[in-house]
């Protein structure tokens, strides 16, 4: 297996610092970038470059790509892993939190997949990875911004595969299901306080609390499943163009494509 020179964003906690690790520890190049350098410093022990980066400036994007390049003279994968979640009722949710996600999980991530295309057409080689969600495929109750920023994500992802293949440049759709991290119960304090003292507040304080219950229990997948996917499909000499994984993904986006949708409607906002 040879090393490979490899880009992972949000490297400063969860999912990304555990990839990052996980691909250094394969003997991989690995640059680990976020917004706060020092909360990257343990990945140093693993070899893991840490690389100062906030994806929604553009500068900062050149900047980061620029000194990987300058260094390794090449870019053989980017991970976009930064994102974030944020529920709330479609009205309650002032339009500038909703342009802020798609800053993040959308527009982030395709200037930093504009800024390594160059490198990895010249190579004829290269693989984005884009996580996205399972959220990517269907919608759960509250959660509408959200929904559209990960379903932006696989739009852009397909259509980025069907173009970049003539250059031998794979891309790959991450799609988690309910993963036990803290992500839920951001969102779920999210969508509490979006609601407060609207028209939503009694349903948006009940989904929450069942947002909190979940996420407390045991019914959800370990984030390694996640960090397993991310690996596999790095070193996967033909990787599959979406890797469905974790609790209640298959079976849901499964339920979706074959029940009618008042049904499904109804079974998600009964879910919590």
């Amino acid at each position: 297996m040879s090393s490979k020179v490899i880009l992972v964003t949000g490297a400063s906690s969860g999912m990304g610092f555990e990839t990052a690790k996980a691909l250094a520890q394969q003997g991989n190049k690995v640059y680990g970038a976020a917004r706060r350098v020092e909360k990257m410093a343990a990945l140093k022990e693993y070899g893991v470059t840490p690389l100062k980066l906030n994806i929604t400036d553009e500068a900062s994007n050149k900047t980061a790509i620029a000194e990987i390049i300058a260094k390794e003279g090449r870019i053989d994968v980017l991970v976009n892993n930064a994102g974030y979640g944020s529920y709330g009722a479609i009205e309650d949710v002032d339009l500038a939190e909703a342009k802020r996600q798609f800053d993040v999980n959308l527009f982030g991530l395709a200037a930093l997949t504009k800024n390594v295309l160059p490198y990895m057409r010249a190579q004829h080689s290269g693989k984005i990875i884009n996580v996205s969600s399972m959220g990517g495929r269907l919608v759960s109750f509250m959660g509408g911004w959200y929904h559209a920023t990960k379903y932006a994500v696989e739009a852009f992802s397909d259509a980025l595969r069907m173009e970049v293949k003539q250059f031998g440049i794979d891309v790959i759709l991450i799609e988690p299901g309910g993963i036990k991290t803290d992500w839920g119960h951001i969102a779920a304090d999210h969508l509490a306080a979006s609601a407060k003292g609207g028209a939503y507040e009694k349903t948006a304080l009940k989904v929450a609390e069942g947002m909190h219950k979940q996420y407390n229990g045991n019914m959800m997948s370990k984030p390694q499943v996640v960090v397993k996917a991310t690996v596999k499909a790095v070193n996967a000499r033909r990787p599959k163009p979406r890797y469905l994984i974790g609790f209640g993904a298959k079976p849901l986006v499964f339920a979706h494509a074959i029940l009618p949708t008042r049904v499904f409607d109804f079974i998600m906002m009964h879910a919590s």
